[in-house]
């Protein structure tokens, strides 16, 4: 194939509000957006980084920059995972070469990837981190979700505390919480009473990376999912038995390629499948939406967050995510 043209921009993503987790407080967030131009068609994509691995708009330009001879060369996706580590640069470049590949073909990009017509996902919508009646009060705005998320920061009785006051509020939805890495093992089986008490399904990384083993021989009743400890391809083998379920995310693994062989080696070593985002617009979603197609779990709520999305946009209704090929892909 013929060389393409990288096109690298930088383009804030400000949201309504600021929005708490256990180790950070985000109230905007740069995107780093590539095109790959053949002369006819343009391919897009969206990265904003990893940012407890250090990477910010800095970062990921530098990586692109150093990477541009080897990227305008036009790789293979495959290619592509040799080129550039896992991470946001490579998941912005990845997403361009779908939908460049979808553009140039006319064909969808999940019929390329060998999916079948896509349906509507479940999402969580999450409730960031604050006094319990705030994030009550927050619940029972998502009046349209049936999946919750709740950021915990680590307070063993004021993060009980919260989910109580969620679950109240909403008696009715799924519940899952994500402490991000916030906890040690040591008030792991304390944590796990109190979310039992609330009835949830879920909790996402109650650990630091690099503290997996700490999990060896603990036995949850609530299934324990791995985010921060689930960056990429290599990190399945090592939550054998440790956790339940991986929480794929493009930004981390460095896209969409890497996010679909990721699925399958997850399913192969028992576990389930979880697909989510950093701070993104709808572009930044869109290959999340596909990989979505065959996981357990879905967290693509990232685009409610901003002041203003890109038009065309992801759809939330009844709960659920709907993203048009209009968005990313072969139809524009």
């Amino acid at each position: 194939m013929g060389r393409l043209k990288l096109g690298i921009a930088i383009e804030p993503l400000r949201l309504a509000a600021p929005f708490r987790i256990a180790s950070h407080v985000f109230d905007s967030r740069n995107a780093c957006v590539v095109t790959l131009d053949d002369g006819t068609h343009i391919g897009r994509g969206e990265a904003t980084g990893v940012y407890y691995l250090g990477e910010d708009i800095d970062s990921l330009c530098a990586t692109l920059e150093a990477a541009r001879e080897a990227i305008q060369a036009h790789p293979s996706r495959e290619e592509l995972r040799a080129i550039l580590p896992a991470g946001g640069a490579r998941n912005a470049v990845d997403a361009a070469l779908w939908e460049l590949e979808s553009r140039r073909s006319g064909t969808p990009v999940w019929a390329l990837a060998g999916l079948s017509p896509p349906r509507p996902l479940p999402t969580t919508f999450t409730v960031g981190a604050a006094e319990p009646a705030a994030m009550a009060a927050a619940a029972v705005a998502y009046r349209q979700a049936r999946s919750i998320k709740v950021k915990l920061t680590g307070d063993l009785d004021l993060d009980i505390a919260r989910v109580a006051a969620i679950r109240a509020a909403r008696p009715e939805v799924w519940l899952g919480v994500d402490a991000n890495q916030g906890y040690q093992i040591g008030d792991l089986e304390r944590l796990v009473v109190g979310m039992l008490a609330a009835d949830v399904a879920l909790i996402e990384q109650p650990l630091a990376r690099g503290r997996e083993a700490d999990l060896d021989g603990f036995v949850s009743p609530i299934a324990l999912a791995a985010d921060e400890s689930a960056l990429s391809l290599a990190d399945v083998d090592g939550l054998r038995g440790r956790f339940n379920v991986f929480n794929i995310k493009l930004d981390k693994c460095g896209g969409l390629t890497e996010a679909l062989l990721i699925a399958a080696a997850a399913r192969d070593a028992g576990l389930g499948v979880m697909v989510g985002c950093m701070v993104c617009s709808s572009l930044g979603a869109a290959p999340g939406f596909v990989v979505g197609q065959v996981c357990d779990l879905v967290d693509l709520d990232g685009p409610t967050f901003l002041k203003q999305d890109r038009t065309p946009a992801v759809v939330y209704r009844d709960g659920t995510i709907w993203c048009d090929e209009a968005v990313w892909g072969a139809a524009r």
